[in-house]
């Protein structure tokens, strides 16, 4: 960060405490300025990475027809894979969570009954979080750490509430669009396409063609150097920032911009 100072008889320890204050503030709890001023918080969507890493993500709410299929796909090319499930689905299904979690794929939270997060209390979206945690728990014997919204939707107080438990909200940057049905060879095509070194790829549970499409997906990526890792060791740790596009990246001095502290000073 370049950091201006104006000097004033007076005035320059307190601009200093303010300053710090930003900094803090914007390290602690990434987000965009947007034009209103508002800070807009922001999920993650993908992450600053310089190796040739990405995340493949299930959505699991409804269907559980391919489940198994799914971990023999995954299971054939070493590929761990982080699978976000609602809670009612863990009721439903808890033999293949626990199948899921055995073959090594991570089982993080989706909510509890997959509501439009926006429209809940604080109370009740830390309700459905916390149910779907419980769920997942008791099945796995571990805890979730990150949260895709249901609907890909949210507002400032999900995300707020979200990292207030201690998670990471996570979104995507490819989206398969593997719900709407299409061909195998599009989705293929659609996800090949888009990714780039630090991707989250959304594909869902239950999807008419993904179990065809999912191997030429994986061996197409895996012919052009890529690697899969869940999406808890893509993120990164420590202190960062998230621009405007959603990209997690890591903190450097300037990243929190040029501080002109004239008007404070």
């Amino acid at each position: 960060m370049k950091i201006v100072f104006f000097r004033r008889p007076g005035r320059t320890v307190l601009a200093a405490v303010l300053l710090a204050a930003v900094i803090f503030a914007v390290l602690s709890h990434p987000a965009v300025v947007g034009v209103s001023g508002e800070a807009r918080e922001l999920p993650i969507y993908c992450v600053q990475r310089d190796d040739k890493t990405v995340a493949l993500t299930f959505d699991a709410a409804w269907g559980n027809e391919d489940t198994q299929q799914l971990i023999e796909i995954l299971g054939k090319y070493h590929v761990r894979a982080t699978f976000f499930v609602v809670g009612d689905w863990v009721e439903k299904y808890p033999e293949s969570v626990r199948a899921l979690a055995e073959a090594g794929h991570e089982i993080m939270n989706h909510s509890d009954t997959h509501p439009h997060m926006s429209q809940l209390s604080r109370e009740e979206m830390i309700a459905e979080i916390e149910a779907c945690n419980d769920k997942i728990e008791t099945v796995t014997g571990v805890r979730p750490t990150l949260l895709r919204p249901p609907y890909g939707e949210y507002d400032n107080t999900v995300i707020r509430t979200v990292r207030e438990l201690g998670m990471e909200p996570i979104q995507w940057d490819v989206d398969s669009l593997d719900w709407k049905d299409l061909p195998a060879d599009e989705i293929c095509r659609r996800v090949t396409e888009r990714v780039e070194p630090g991707s989250i790829v959304l594909f869902h549970n239950a999807a008419l063609h993904t179990p065809e499409a999912l191997p030429e997906i994986i061996e197409t990526l895996i012919g052009e150097g890529y690697s899969f890792v869940p999406v808890s060791q893509l993120i990164l740790d420590g202190a960062c920032t998230i621009d405007s596009n959603g990209r997690q990246c890591p903190c450097t001095p300037d990243d929190a911009g040029t501080a002109t502290l004239a008007g404070l000073l």
